[in-house]
């Protein structure tokens, strides 16, 4: 009878979750981690970003809503930024021109690579190529929206 007793005491405990936790606490796995770019995350807003470091660190080089047909002129959203971003971001609203095309040269010519408004951000320009075969990572001179592509930014 006394086992029947502490049975049905624990099991009345455990009922009302006052018995003890089978496990503890995880550290968040590697599809949850938070990195510079999610912490930069402005929401939609109708911008595209670049940072000069990877993650979205360092130095901002601009931001705008805007084309910008040369990254190393003022006017555009970004100046003095020619070869230097290792990361992006497209903050764009969704629908007609939301892909942000990146340009290996200025005025839009040799070689682009797009990042899609449901990537959100590239975080690391170093493991991705423009059309043209060159390494994305510093080498954008320019930009512009556009509503489709066949190369992307991951």
């Amino acid at each position: 009878m006394r086992k029947f007793a502490i049975t049905a005491a624990v099991l009345g405990l455990t009922a009302l979750g006052l018995g003890l936790p089978a496990t503890t606490a995880q550290a968040a796995g590697p599809d949850v981690r938070a990195t510079g770019c999610n912490n930069k995350w402005p929401g939609r807003n109708g911008n595209v970003y670049a940072w000069d470091a990877l993650d979205c660190q360092g130095t901002p080089l601009g931001v705008t809503a805007g084309n910008d047909p040369d990254w190393d002129a003022a006017g555009g959203g970004f100046a003095n930024a020619w070869d230097k971003a290792s990361s992006v971001m497209n903050a764009g609203y969704t629908g007609g021109n939301d892909v942000v095309q990146f340009w290996y040269v200025q005025e839009y010519q040799d070689g682009y690579a797009c990042l899609s408004p449901y990537e959100y951000f590239a975080d690391n320009l170093s493991d991705n190529a423009f059309s043209n075969g060159q390494s994305a990572n510093n080498n954008i001179r320019s930009h512009k929206w556009v509503s489709s592509c066949n190369v992307w930014l991951t």
